[in-house]
């Protein structure tokens, strides 16, 4: 059964970078068909997919956030990253890693993605 676990700080200073890893169990990030995606779900909000990494290595970013974000991984590891770049209070979330059999870039309902991690809590303050 793969399993996905988010690890990062808990806190970044304005204007820093934001940085989360996914580790994957059960699993390895290469096998076809499967995406793996960051997702965040902003207070009162619905959620956001942020972008996403294919077992190809091929990545996929949201227009509104792909200026300052980069998706990466370490298949040694068996992991993903994200990156968030001069982050700012508005990305003050829940940030969530999860994997799907295709590229997936609207969320209507969490059912989409097979599999989540449970969720890193990020603040934004100085």
């Amino acid at each position: 059964q793969v399993q996905l676990q988010e690890s990062g700080p808990g806190l970044v200073k304005p204007s820093q970078t934001l940085s989360l890893t996914c580790t994957v169990s059960g699993g390895s990030i290469t096998t076809y068909p499967y995406y793996w995606s960051w997702i965040r779900q902003p207070p009162g909000k619905g959620l956001e997919w942020m972008g996403s990494i294919a077992y190809s290595g091929s990545t996929y970013y949201s227009p509104s956030l792909k200026s300052r974000t980069s998706i990466s991984r370490d298949t040694v590891k068996n992991h993903f990253t994200l990156q968030l770049g001069a982050v700012s209070p508005e990305d003050q979330t829940k940030y969530y890693c999860a994997r799907s059999g295709r590229l997936r870039r609207v969320i209507t309902t969490k059912a989409k993605y097979d599999t989540w991690g449970r969720g890193t809590q990020v603040n934004v303050s100085t």
